[in-house]
Order: structure tokens, then sequence, then C-alpha cells
């Protein structure tokens, strides 16, 4: 039994809720697909209620935004069966046996996670930074996953059991983009939960561009300053926090966050370019974090 589980904002679904639908009911086998959006009051929404015409399948629009977090955890209360397949609304099903290979695995696994991959081409060069990013920095295969199991563990194509999805949740307080899934993900790590990275990924269809990206960037660092002061998150958990931590050991920190000031607008206009530095990209991470590590 299979709850899937797609939160959304400002985006049809409804190609990925049918592709999704059709090997459910190929593999003959109980299930249901919940998607809810995320008060974005879209247009696009007239195409999603169109979900609910499909055998097993809901769509709910939320009049207010709730932030992704709570509206992953909308979405878990709401799911009547043990097992969870939680996937983002811009994920494309590339496997046409997709749902079998999680069949395979859900039983003997607390989780199991299948990867993401981004496509060979983009069709503008403003989607560059994010697109480069992706494929070179997160698409890893299951051997790679595997020999980490937490730290790369997401939750953007991730079958959980509902029994350990309820004793973490994803933390409400939350409400911007950015690290939800490394604080979730840092939580099994202390459950100790048996995780399995299989190879099968969903495509990452809608690629931001690189000013839109950074910005998203941005809001997932002011995130983990947060968890980081809060002591959510231990920083050997992630990189960028311990490498944080051993600047901060040396007062290095403040030199970082001057470059910074000196460099951001040379180093952003790099990266909206047609050619992004993936170094520079770092570069910049490292000091917009340490420029704002001191204000939050």
């Amino acid at each position: 039994m299979l709850s899937i589980l797609i939160p959304t904002y400002n985006y049809c679904i409804f190609p990925l809720v049918n592709a999704l639908q059709k090997q459910c009911e190929e593999n003959n086998f109980t299930y249901e697909i919940i998607g809810i959006d995320d008060g974005s009051k879209s247009v696009l929404n007239l195409e999603n209620d169109s979900i609910n015409l499909l055998e097993n399948c809901v769509f709910i629009s939320l009049s207010e935004n709730i932030g992704l977090s709570e509206n992953r955890n909308l979405l878990a209360a709401k799911a009547k069966y043990s097992n969870l397949l939680f996937l983002d609304g811009d994920s494309i099903i590339i496997a046409s046996n997709y749902i079998k290979n999680y069949l395979n695995n859900i039983e003997t696994n607390d989780i199991v996670y299948g990867g993401r991959v981004h496509p060979k081409r983009i069709t503008s060069s403003k989607q560059k930074l994010r697109w480069k990013y992706g494929r070179n920095i997160e698409d890893k295969t299951a051997d790679q996953r595997n020999s980490s199991v937490y730290k790369t563990l997401m939750f953007n194509n991730t079958v959980i059991k509902k029994s350990c999805f309820d004793q973490i949740k994803f933390d409400s307080n939350l409400k911007e983009y950015g690290h939800e899934d490394t604080l979730f993900a840092y939580q099994v790590s202390l459950l100790n939960l048996k995780v399995l990275h299989i190879e099968n990924a969903i495509e990452h269809g809608d690629i931001d561009e690189s000013a839109v990206f950074i910005s998203k960037v941005k809001n997932s660092l002011n995130n983990l300053i947060l968890l980081d002061k809060e002591n959510k998150i231990k920083p050997s958990f992630i990189k960028m926090l311990s490498l944080y931590h051993v600047l901060q050991d040396y007062k290095l920190q403040y030199f970082v966050a001057y470059f910074f000031s000196v460099s951001n607008k040379i180093l952003y206009k790099q990266l909206v370019s047609k050619n992004p530095s993936l170094f520079l990209f770092n570069l910049y991470r490292l000091g917009y974090f340490c420029s704002i590590s001191s204000k939050i």
C-alpha cells in the first residue's frame, strides 16, 4: 500500500499524476495520489483540478501559503497508507518500471531514495548555473549515495514508512526554501533508520534561472544559520557548516565576509553569465554565509 504525496506551488502537476496513476494501475496494488498546491491561487490549478477525475487521486488547493515543510506534513497527515512516496511537483517520470522499483524494495527498508537527474540540455543559457550545479554536484549514482546514506538523502523522490515519518516530521519553522531536507535527513541519522539508495531517478523538470536559483540559495543559507544557532544539527553533517566553524575557530570568517562585501557584485555577474563557475559559486555561498552569520 502506497500514498504518493506531491507538494506543489504554481505548477501543473496533472501530467506527473497521470503518469504515476497509470503505473500504479498496471502494478495492481492499493494506492492513492494526493497533490496539494500551497496557496498559489494559480490559473494552473484549473488543470490540476482534473486530477480529481482520476481514480484514487486527489488535488487540493490551499487558500493560504503554509510553506513546503508544513505542506509535506499536511500531505503525510492526509495519507491513508503505511508507505509514503514524496515527489516534487516538477518531477518527470523517466522509467517505465518506476513504481515497481519502489515496490520491490519498500518492505525491507525504512526509507528508499531513488535519486534525481537533470536533463542533458537546457532551453536557455539563463538556466546554466542551476543546471550545471545539478549535473555536477547533485546527480549521484546509487553507489555514490550508498557510501554516505544519510548525508546524500533528499526528499524529492523518496519512500518512507509512515510510522518513521511520524517520529520526525518536517520542521514547520522553516517557511522559506532550503535545508528542510537536510534537517530531516540528520534526524533520520539520529534514529539510525535503515536507508537504501537505488537507481530509480526522476528528472528535474523545472530548472530555475540563475538569478532565481541564487536567491533560493541565499534563503537556504539563512535557514542553515538558524539551524546552527539553534543547535538543531551538527556542523559535521554539512560541509558548509563544517567549513564555517573552522573559519570561526581562527577568526577568519570576518576576512571572508569582507572579501564578499567587495566582490559579491562581480561574482554575481559571473554566476548569471552563460558560463558560470561552480568554484566561484562556492566562494559566493561561503562569503554570503559569513557575511550574514552575525546578523541572524
